[in-house]
Parts: structure tokens; sequence; C-alpha cells
């Protein structure tokens, strides 16, 4: 699940990890699950990478408009090892640093192993907070379904702020 995850919007790592915090030992889902994560986002950072550069017309509507791309560069110059490292290890979207990544063409192996080096400190907590406090499935479920809402109100908040 969170190759899946990973591969597509990345919206229920959180709450997967405290679930699987409940069933296995921390280093474990800190290990195995990083290993899956940094999978899922090396495909979603190819699939981003074949997106910029497509020519396709109905690409377009999936990859980055030009203004996006245009400000991730201009906040993040370069996508280093040791910055998209640290971006995995905390819980801030990492979103910008990847369209970056896609557009200077970072190597995928690279951006793999930072993924997966950032990701073992984050999920070990997060394993050991779900065994800790073993969250019934409603909240898990309930967090995520708000953060997709959340996503939804400020797509649609800046949609009418364009318009």
């Amino acid at each position: 699940m969170l190759y899946l995850d990973a591969a597509t919007l990345a919206f229920a790592t959180t709450a997967l990890l405290l679930v699987y915090g409940r069933n296995y030992e921390a280093w474990q889902v800190a290990v195995f699950g990083g290993a899956a994560s940094a999978a899922g986002s090396a495909t979603q950072l190819l699939l981003l990478r074949w997106a910029l550069a497509s020519g396709q017309p109905w690409m377009r509507r999936f990859a980055p408009s030009r203004d996006r791309v245009q400000a991730a560069l201009a906040k993040f110059p370069s996508a280093s090892f040791l910055a998209l490292t640290l971006a995995r290890a905390t819980p801030l979207p990492d979103a910008p640093l990847k369209i970056v990544a896609a557009v200077v063409g970072y190597p995928i192996y690279l951006y793999g192993l930072a993924t997966f080096l950032g990701s073992i400190p984050y999920y070990w907590a997060l394993a050991l907070l779900g065994r800790a406090f073993k969250f019934p499935w409603w909240v898990l479920g309930a967090a995520a379904a708000l953060f997709v809402v959340g996503i939804g109100v400020d797509a649609l908040r800046r949609r009418r702020k364009a318009a």
C-alpha cells in the first residue's frame, strides 16, 4: 500500500504507518515501509518527468502548470540530495522539491535513495506512535478524509481567486 500511496497522491501515508506500527516492529516499518515508499516516490518522479516532457495535449492537465514549475524553481533552485533527504524526514510536503527534481532531471536512483534515507527516522517515529496509542480505524480514516477534503477546498479557493 505504501508503494501505491507514494506513487500517487500520498495522502494516506501517515495513517498507514500508524496502522503498521500496531502490527510490526518500528524498525521493520521504517526499513521496509521506507523502501516501498521510496520506490513509489521514484515511480512518481519518473511519471512527473514524463508528464513535464510530454507533448501530448491530454497530459497537460496532469502536468503542473508552468507557473508552478517556475515558482518551485525560484523557491528551491537546486534539488540536492541532502535537501531531498531532509524534506522526506519531516511531515512537510516535498512536492516543490519533487517538481524541481523532475525539471532538472535529477537521477531517479539518487532521488529514491534520498527518499528512503529520509523516510527511515520519520516512519520509525510514526510506527512507535501507532504502537503506543493504537488509534481506531475510524479516526485514521477520518483524518485521511479531512486531508483530502482540505486539498479540495484549497484547490477550489485558488480557482476562485484566479477567476
